[in-house]
């Protein structure tokens, strides 16, 4: 007889005569973090978040955070901005047993080869993370012709697996290669919450953003003005008392969103007309450290890269 229908049967005794059944705990294995977090175990820190939909992004003094639309008014992308660096961020569907990171490291490290940088595995803050240089395209100089001769920047790759979702952040500047210029944006990535949703996605789908109500309503003013929508929306990280306005380089040339999780995020600021041909590995070059001051020409993009060969598959 099988051993659970014996069991059920002594249990059956036990109750008829009157013995309570001892308690049965099922003891569920959960996994401590200190973020970033998922929107369910988000803690109540009080801390001031901008909410762009599926992310929510800290507001911290002394650090600019960056959203990009396209001309549909579509977020694209998302930056955190500290000092000479950058924090670019992006989050994707992932499937319920997790383990995309692990994915997407061996493709990062197999394109950044392929176009002759270098990314080494180590243990860091948040788990397994990317460090070493890649090539970048160079801004275009004024007077400049011909394609932008790439030049090697050092970059950070960081990846959390979360519950049905993926966080991707790559960091660029001194922050890559410094301790010290890197704390602010890995507390900020340590800040960050995911709203991924109940909706099925496939893999690799970039979760949806959104502009924060404030920046949605300059747009949709701008726009009855007759000014139009401008690809990327700037304002400071930092809680103003007013929301400040939506400053944005020309319309000219709306930025794609990333396909997969190994393309990196939408650049910080619209491209140029004649941006980088993406490259065929799944590694985007990472922009050129940004400087301090507000730019007076627009900083390196990153151009988009092949999809990954990948078939989607349902996240559920």
């Amino acid at each position: 007889m099988p051993f659970g229908r014996r069991r059920n049967r002594i249990d059956r005794s036990l109750r008829e005569r009157g013995v309570p059944p001892e308690p049965q705990v099922r003891e569920r294995e959960e996994t401590a973090t200190s973020g970033p977090w998922d929107e369910a175990d988000a803690p109540e820190d009080g801390r001031p978040r901008v909410d762009l939909g599926s992310l929510r992004l800290p507001a911290a003094a002394g650090m600019e955070l960056r959203v990009d639309v396209n001309a549909q008014q579509q977020v694209v992308g998302a930056s955190l901005r500290a000092g000479d660096s950058l924090l670019q961020l992006s989050v994707f569907a992932a499937p319920r047993a997790g383990g995309l990171w692990d994915e997407v490291r061996a493709e990062l490290m197999r394109g950044a080869s392929g176009q002759g940088g270098r990314l080494t595995e180590v243990d860091g803050p948040f788990g397994r993370e990317l460090v070493g240089s890649i090539l970048v395209a160079a801004p275009p100089q004024q007077g400049e012709t011909g394609a932008p001769k790439p030049v090697r920047r050092p970059a950070r790759f960081l990846g959390v697996d979360g519950p049905r979702w993926f966080l991707r952040g790559m960091i660029s500047g001194s922050a890559a290669s410094t301790p010290e210029a890197a704390a602010p944006l890995e507390a900020a990535f340590r800040s960050v919450v995911v709203v991924r949703g109940a909706q099925p996605m496939p893999v690799r789908e970039q979760l949806p953003l959104t502009l924060p109500p404030q920046a949605a309503q300059q747009v949709a003013r701008r726009q009855a003005a007759g000014q139009g929508a401008r690809p990327a929306a700037r304002r400071p990280a930092a809680p103003p008392a007013a929301p400040p306005p939506v400053a944005a380089p020309p319309a000219a040339a709306p930025v794609a969103p990333p396909a997969s999780p190994v393309a990196p995020s939408a650049s910080p600021v619209a491209p140029s007309a004649s941006p980088v041909a993406p490259s065929a590995s799944p590694v985007a070059p990472p922009p050129a450290a940004p400087p301090a001051a507000p730019p007076t020409e627009p900083p390196p993009t990153e151009p988009a890269p092949t999809e990954p060969p990948t078939e989607p598959r349902n996240a559920g």
